[in-house]
């Protein structure tokens, strides 16, 4: 089967842009709104969610002839809830600090709507290396995606950013933002609490989607002038090819 010229890499570029799962297909909003406090966080269920994501494209890809069309929906089921079962063990043997700070949001990918789409949407239909570079470019959007919310949940609502708490085998440091505090004296602190509560993350998130919105507009609206300003251009064009021709059939007809 002919594949066009660059496709690999559109493959992979929609899931960080054009079809990002979370700032445009609006979906898995739950846990980015419950593990944005922290960009450690955010970071640690973007991967484990990435993780799950590749596995199962993968393994529903190899099966996809097997698996009959009556069973589908379960079987993919069962395959994303045996990979969850294998990196919740894996996450409480290893990084029990991110265990504990995701918390049911790791057994809950098991029902998030953006691995099973795309189980259903594109793995059941297409080849093995396809399906992971399809999970690959939707995990990674999708970790991006959280950073972003994290990152401005946890400047705001805590004042700096903090690494070395959930993966505690760095260094546990911080970086001063909005809030500086100095052998235990604060010397400024202009956070604001709430943006570590639910109703910041909606603020962050609803303003994220903003300003998407409006770059979106914006766009549409300068392709817009830009298509007109075309057909005026060629509309003048061919006012004057047209005056030009009258002009030579007046001075044949003298």
């Amino acid at each position: 089967m002919s594949r066009e010229k660059g496709y690999t890499k559109k493959n992979f570029l929609k899931g960080l842009i054009a079809e990002n799962p979370l700032f445009v297909s609006i979906l898995g909003t739950c846990p980015a709104l419950a593990t944005t406090k922290s960009i450690e966080a955010a970071l640690g269920m973007g991967l484990l969610f990435t993780v799950v994501l590749i596995c199962s494209n993968i393994l529903v890809s190899l099966l996809r002839k097997l698996i009959s069309e009556e069973i589908r929906t379960p079987a993919y089921i069962v395959i994303i809830a045996t990979f969850v079962t294998m990196v919740k063990m894996m996450t409480n043997a290893f990084l029990p600090e991110l265990y504990s700070t995701l918390g049911v949001f790791i057994s809950l990918i098991v029902v998030n709507c953006i691995v099973l789409g795309r189980a259903e949407a594109y793995a059941s239909k297409n080849n093995v290396f396809d399906s992971l570079i399809d999970a690959l470019g939707m995990g990674i959007g999708y970790t991006v995606a959280l950073l972003i919310m994290a990152f401005f949940r946890e400047v705001l609502g805590s004042g700096m950013i903090t690494f070395g708490t959930i993966f505690t085998f760095i260094p546990k440091f911080s970086i001063p933002i909005l809030k500086c505090v100095k052998d235990g004296v604060v010397i400024y602190d202009y956070s604001i609490q709430m943006f570590q509560n639910p109703a910041g993350a909606f603020i962050v998130f609803g303003l994220i989607l903003a300003v998407i919105a409006f770059v979106k507009n914006r766009k549409a609206e300068l392709k817009a002038y830009q298509e007109k300003q075309e057909k005026l251009k060629k509309a003048e064009a061919a006012r004057l090819a047209a005056a030009a021709k009258a002009n030579e059939t007046s001075g044949g007809d003298k």
